[in-house]
């Protein structure tokens, strides 16, 4: 694929991955079903590219608007990070492996922050939809919002600090012995997975919420749908290291009722509706700006 320079500054492959997995990521949540998203992978990567566009051409308006951004501000969207990672430490961590500096980060925080306040001016004047507004477009996309085979499941991470055979045996000794405290000493997995496991989700007791199929990687994915509710997993390795899943319920496809996803709909059509006005100027600012594709 070609490179993408905006006003002769590259956009690099990674930003455009990062969009793509933004809409992968809103579409799946919003009821896509994940064939139909592979399906439209090829319009999505350009619609990821066309999005990472704008978000340059947002930034360096942004950046020329001055629009203050506090210190407060940044020690706000810091301090979700933090919470999220795990802790100052799994921050430090993440940072040194992106070679990036606490300064730099906060930096970072503060360009990202200045967009979206302009996000927001923007999109002020964005119509919220109307009980009938919901109605007509969950009758015209039903298919859409039907109820996928779904699982409730909370899991323990334990990953390798290396790609030693010794880090991982270390890895796969400790989520065992935690397994053992929880299957035949009778231990609480939600205090398990809060005192021990590697993962953000710790902190809610393991909680990973309901899920479809396709949603995890393959191996959690397998086991998972294939367990019985109240049932704790043998030990699975994936990509992220070590895990033990506990399965708390099960629901089988069914056709969408409106009442449990009216929030969901009028989530996407706000999001259709500032979409629109992003767009738009978006487009002025295309109008003036200098984008390329080089090889």
């Amino acid at each position: 694929m070609k490179r993408l320079f905006v006003n002769g500054r590259e956009i690099t492959p990674e930003v455009i991955q990062f969009e793509l997995e933004r809409l992968i990521r809103f579409y799946a949540e919003h009821g896509m079903p994940q064939d139909q998203i592979r399906q439209q992978l090829p319009q999505l990567t350009q619609q990821a590219r066309q999005q990472a566009i704008g978000s340059r051409l947002l930034m360096d308006e942004a950046n020329l608007l001055d629009i203050p951004v506090t210190d407060g501000e940044v020690d706000d969207q810091l301090e979700k990070i933090k919470q999220q990672l795990g802790g100052d430490e799994k921050l430090n961590r993440a940072l040194a492996e992106r070679k990036t500096s606490l300064h730099d980060f906060r930096e970072q925080l503060r360009r990202g922050r200045r967009v979206d306040k302009l996000v927001e001016k923007i999109t002020a004047g964005a119509e919220d939809p109307s009980e009938a507004d919901l109605l007509a477009h969950f009758n015209a996309h039903k298919s859409e919002y039907s109820k996928s085979e779904r699982v409730l499941a909370q899991h323990i991470l334990i990953s390798p600090d290396g790609d030693t055979e010794t880090s991982k045996q270390e890895a796969r000794d400790k989520i065992r012995a935690i397994r053992k405290r929880i299957v035949e000493e009778g231990k609480n997995f939600s205090d398990e997975a809060a005192a021990h496991s590697m993962c953000p989700s710790g902190k809610q007791g393991g909680s990973l919420g309901w899920f479809s199929r396709g949603m995890m990687v393959p191996e959690f994915d397998k086991a998972v749908f294939e367990m019985r509710d109240g049932e704790v997993s043998d030990i699975i390795e994936t990509q992220f290291g070590f895990h033990i899943i506990y399965k708390t319920a099960h629901e089988d496809a069914g056709e969408p009722d409106f009442d449990e996803v009216r929030e969901q709909v009028r989530d996407f059509l706000r999001h259709n509706r500032r979409g629109e006005l992003m767009a738009a100027h978006v487009n002025e600012l295309r109008e003036k700006a200098t984008i390329e594709e080089r090889d």
